[in-house]
C-alpha cells in the first residue's frame, strides 16, 4: 500500500504540474501472510517508534473493485467517502461507501482523494448544489455516482458480494449515502442494518440483501417516535432485540424500540445554555453502544463527551474526551473496554467504562496509517483492525504486530455465535 500511495502522489503531482460475533479476546495470532508496509522494531531492537500503535499496515487493501455485469466500468473512478465498515469475520468485511468518486485525467487508478495533488478537498460532502438539510449550497465541481454503496470483501480485500440492487436506494435528493453499517450480536438471522443520516431512515436487510424494514420517512426530518428522525447516526441492541437509535446530527435524542420496531420512548433535548450544556442535553448524538451491565453509552460529539444512561434513559454519568476531541464512533469490547475513533485528534482511544483514559495512538494526515475522519472502526476474530475514513476517502486495515501488548490492541466485538 505504501508503494501504491507514493506512486499515486508522484503521478498526481506530475499530472498537476503538467496540466493541472463473539470472538476470543486474544488477538496475537493471525494466519495472514501479507507483508506490512511499515513495521516497528521487534521487542529489544533499537530505534523506531510506535507509529501505528500495536499494529502494522496490511498493504494494498482493499483491492480495486471489479467491473461487473451491469456494464459500469471503473476507469477514471476511485473510492468514495467511507462512513461505515463492520467485520463479520476475517473473510467477510461489510463496507457501506458513499458512492464512487471521479478522478482527474491522468491520475493513477484507485488513487484515494486524500492523495490528489492539487486537492479537491475532502472526499465527503453533499450532492452538488444541496446541503445536508436540503438547502442550496456551493457546488464542489465534482459529483459522486451511487455505485458500490454496499459490498463485502475478504481478508485480502477482494470483493465477494455486492448489493447492486440497492445502489439507487441511496440516490435521492439531499442524500449522500450510508452513515453506519452493523449487525446485532444477538440475531441468529444476521440481519444487516444500514443508517442513512441525510435521508433520515434506518434500513434493515436480510443477510442476503432483501429490505425487510425501514424506520423513518424517506427525505423527511423531525422528531416523531419511529416515524420521523432528524439525521440518525447509529444503533445498538439489548440481548432480547430491543434497540436504541442515536438521533442524531439534527435530532437531540436517543430513541428506544421494541424488537419488532415499535417505538417505546425517547429522551434528550438541546442545551438550554449552549455554553454550559447539562446532562441529557446534546450537540450531535453520533454513536451508541451498550455494556454488558446494560448501561447505554452515547457520544455527545459536539460537546466532546460521553453521556451514560440506564436502559430506560435515566442519566448516570458523563465524562469529557478532551478539548480538541470530536468522538465519531465507539464500541465496548468483550473484555469491557471502551474504544473510540476520534475525528478531532484523529486517534484511536481506549477508556475504561468509568471514563478513565488508558491508551491512544494515531494522528492526522493523508498518508498510510494516518487518519482524516475515522468514522467507524471494527475488529475481526483475528484481531485485525479496520478503519473507514470519511474525509480521506478510503478504508485501512491494520494487523497486530508480533508480540504486541494485548492491552494496546483494540478488543474483540460482541458477535452472534450459534449455541451461545
Amino acid at each position: 500500500m505504501r508503494d501504491h500511495m507514493l506512486r499515486a502522489v508522484v503521478v498526481v503531482s506530475t499530472v498537476s504540474a503538467a496540466a493541472l460475533a463473539l470472538g476470543c479476546n486474544s488477538a496475537n495470532s493471525n494466519p495472514e501472510t501479507d507483508t506490512a508496509a511499515t513495521a516497528a522494531p521487534a521487542p529489544g531492537e533499537r530505534g523506531g517508534q510506535e507509529e501505528f500503535g500495536p499494529y502494522e499496515l496490511a498493504g494494498d487493501w482493499p483491492t480495486p473493485l471489479p467491473d461487473g455485469p451491469d456494464g459500469v466500468t471503473h476507469a477514471g473512478w476511485t473510492w468514495g467517502s467511507t462512513g461505515a465498515i463492520w467485520a463479520e469475520t476475517p473473510d467477510r468485511i461489510w463496507i457501506a461507501m458513499r458512492g464512487e468518486l471521479p478522478l482527474p485525467p491522468g491520475v493513477s487508478p484507485w488513487t484515494p482523494y486524500a492523495l490528489l495533488n492539487p486537492s479537491r478537498g475532502n472526499s465527503t460532502g453533499n450532492d452538488d448544489g444541496l446541503s445536508a438539510t436540503c438547502e442550496p449550497a456551493e457546488k464542489r465541481g465534482w459529483q459522486r455516482r451511487y455505485h458500490h454503496v454496499i459490498f463485502v470483501v475478504d481478508s485480502k480485500g477482494n470483493q465477494v458480494q455486492y448489493w447492486n440492487q440497492h445502489d439507487k436506494l441511496f440516490e435521492r435528493p439531499c442524500g449522500r449515502g450510508p452513515h453506519r453499517i452493523k449487525m446485532s450480536p444477538y440475531d441468529p438471522e444476521k440481519h444487516v442494518w444500514v443508517i442513512d443520516d441525510q435521508l433520515h431512515v434506518i434500513h434493515k436487510f436480510t443477510y442476503d440483501g432483501t429490505l425487510v424494514q425501514t424506520l423513518g420517512t424517506m427525505g423527511q426530518r423531525g422528531r416523531d417516535g419511529g416515524r420521523l428522525f432528524d439525521r440518525p447516526t447509529d444503533i445498538a441492541w439489548l440481548p432480547d432485540g430491543t434497540f436504541f437509535i442515536s438521533d442524531g446530527y439534527g435530532g437531540t435524542r436517543v430513541a428506544k424500540f421494541a424488537p419488532d420496531g415499535k417505538f417505546l420512548t425517547d429522551w434528550g433535548s438541546a442545551p438550554k445554555d449552549p455554553k454550559n450544556p447539562g446532562p441529557n442535553e446534546w450537540n450531535t448524538v453520533h454513536s451508541i453502544a451498550i455494556s454488558a451491565d446494560r448501561r447505554v453509552f452515547v457520544v455527545d460529539r459536539g460537546h466532546r463527551r460521553f453521556q451514560v444512561f440506564d436502559e430506560n434513559g435515566k442519566f448516570l454519568t458523563m465524562f469529557s474526551t478532551g478539548m480538541r476531541s470530536s468522538p465519531y464512533y465507539h464500541f465496548i469490547s468483550t473484555d469491557g473496554d471502551l474504544w473510540v475513533s476520534d475525528g478531532g485528534t484523529q486517534r484511536i482511544l481506549k477508556y475504561d467504562l468509568d471514563g478513565n483514559y488508558l491508551y491512544g495512538w494515531g494522528g492526522p494526515g493523508r498518508l498510510e496509517g494516518q487518519f482524516n475522519g475515522p468514522h467507524q472502526i471494527t475488529t475481526d476474530q483475528n484481531g485485525n483492525l479496520y478503519v473507514a475514513e470519511v474525509f480521506n476517502g478510503r478504508m485501512q486495515k491494520f494487523r497486530p504486530k508480533a508480540g504486541a501488548d494485548p492491552a494496546k490492541l483494540v478488543g474483540q466485538e460482541l458477535r452472534y455465535r450459534a449455541g451461545t
